[in-house]
């Protein structure tokens, strides 16, 4: 299968190196160091003592890649609009995208046959640029639960996990949905194809929306956050919120808040996402985790005056960063 990955960061750059060792035809926009690196060594993927060294092709032009079958968009909920027009350049008839970010989707009420179908999202899709230049049909759901890090231009380390739950849009069984799958189960993922990936979204979005701007603020763990009273208070709050939202939008939370939290404090000494992001400079998500569930708030008519409040400060810490450092620096993709 002819393969693009576009971001080729920390879960992209995992996805790009184990489907290219298992013997797909992968190519992968990077730009800058990382783009140099990989050029000139491969692209180097640690897991705990095994190193690999995959051969892809790397270019900072999605046209120089050619016709794909299959495009996994690695990069940022924020960074997807940039590149939405180039796609077409690759495209062929039949070419699938995947949609590999955290967060509330641009396409979640597409395809959804509810009282919303075709309701477009300011916080992830600002003007509709993604939903106007990226035909529905074309698209396949990830939710993306493994963590890695770019340990260095040109190497990924994984952390933990391998799972990438599949769908279509709609939720229906389809051919290319069963090939893909089968595609990343090769490569040594789990990748279920599942029939509810709205609920799924919002389970991990649970814990991200919460726990993220939380420890961005505090520079905490999440066991940190989890173990002072405290915060652990706001964060049953922030959960109890978004509890709501999702439930008034349909979705079905399958465990307790309680063992939600519990599984975060499990994670130990982790630090999120978001933390990372502050610590590097990186631009923020806070229209993808935490805007999104917002609009979506206001669209149900229910209240969440504790996520309004990190969202408020979230969005005053990129501010500031962005200042302080004159820009902020983007993860290569």
């Amino acid at each position: 299968m002819r393969i693009c990955v576009i971001g080729a960061g920390a879960i992209g750059g995992l996805l790009a190196a184990k489907l290219a060792d298992a013997g797909e035809d992968v190519s992968v926009i990077a730009r800058g160091p990382h783009l140099a690196a990989i050029s000139a060594n491969g692209l180097k993927l640690i897991e705990g003592d095994k190193e690999t060294i995959a051969k892809v092709k790397a270019s900072n032009r999605i046209a120089d890649v050619g016709e794909q079958d299959l495009i996994i968009l690695g990069m940022k909920a924020h960074q997807v609009a940039a590149i939405v027009r180039d796609l077409p350049a690759i495209y062929g008839p039949r070419t699938s995208v995947l949609t590999a970010q955290n967060g509330i989707p641009w396409w979640y009420f597409f395809k959804h046959g509810g009282p919303h179908e075709g309701a477009r999202l300011e916080s992830v899709d600002p003007g509709g640029v993604i939903a106007d230049n990226l035909p529905i049909e074309r698209v396949i759901a990830s939710v993306v639960y493994p963590a890695a890090e770019i340990e260095r231009p040109g190497v990924i380390r994984h952390i933990e996990g391998y799972r990438f739950s599949l769908a279509e849009i709609d939720e229906s069984p389809t051919e290319r949905l069963e090939q893909i799958a089968a595609t990343f189960t090769r490569a040594g993922f789990k990748a279920p194809v599942v029939t509810d990936i709205r609920a799924e979204l919002w389970t991990k979005l649970w814990g991200n929306a919460t726990f993220n701007p939380i420890s961005a603020l505090t520079h905490a763990t999440l066991e940190d956050i989890c173990r002072f009273r405290l915060t652990r208070t706001l964060a049953e709050e922030v959960m109890r919120e978004m509890k709501a939202i999702g439930e008034a939008l349909g979705i079905r939370f399958r465990i307790p808040l309680e063992k939600r939290i519990a599984g975060a404090e499990a994670v130990g000494p982790h630090k999120t996402s978001m933390l990372q992001d502050v610590e590097t400079g990186r631009a923020l998500e806070a229209d993808a985790l935490i805007g999104s569930v917002l609009e979506l708030g206001r669209i149900v008519d229910v209240a969440s005056p504790h996520l309004d409040s990190l969202y408020a400060v979230v969005k005053l810490l990129g501010e500031t960063l962005a200042r302080e450092k004159g820009r902020l620096v983007v993860e290569p993709a």
